[in-house]
């Protein structure tokens, strides 16, 4: 018997509200990409064969969307990536298809990767998608720099153990507890 999660109704309202017709100012656009590219290259920077990758396709320009979100990536000689001119024709357009949100952050719970549209150069894009497959950010790693090997370890494993029986929860299959309840 599938059960539905008791939250399923929360997608659908998201879904229904309206979007604020207020968009973010330009500068704040930026600053949002900037950093998205910081963070996209302190992940590269942990996987030297994703940089000699990127490093191939240096000059390659790659536009990302979903929903009113875009951003347009360029490969650098480095093996890196840099926010590309804004007049940059994209050599491959990666789409995110789901418009929802929330049905993206949980498939990405259960390990699912979302479903995207691929259009443009098929070097580039099988690259690209080696990119996607094979590097990870070592949440861990970044954690042990700031506290410490074992607070990093620990604090990484309660939000494993956490996610999964979030994952769990909503799948309706909440194990028991082990404990006999007298009535």
């Amino acid at each position: 018997m599938a059960t539905q999660s008791p939250f399923s109704w929360l997608g659908e309202v998201l879904q229904d509200l309206p979007r604020p017709p207020i968009a973010p100012p330009p500068w704040a656009v930026h600053e949002a990409q900037h950093r998205l590219v910081l963070f996209l290259n302190h992940v590269l920077m942990q996987e030297p064969e994703a940089m000699s990758r990127l490093q191939r396709l240096c000059g390659r320009t790659m536009l990302l969307q979903w929903q009113d979100f875009q951003i347009t990536l360029q490969a650098t000689a480095a093996g890196l990536l840099d926010l590309a001119s804004p007049a940059a024709t994209p050599d491959l357009v990666v789409t995110l298809i789901e418009q929802s949100a929330l049905n993206i952050a949980q498939g990405l719970m259960q390990g699912d990767k979302p479903a995207i549209r691929i259009e443009g150069d098929v070097e580039l894009a099988t690259q690209v998608s080696w990119l996607i497959d094979n590097v990870r950010w070592d949440l861990e790693e970044d954690l042990s720099r700031l506290l410490g090997d074992t607070a990093a370890h620990t604090l990484v494993q309660f939000a494993r153990a956490a996610r999964a029986a979030l994952i769990r929860f909503a799948a309706g299959a909440v194990p028991p507890t082990g404990r006999s309840s007298a009535t």
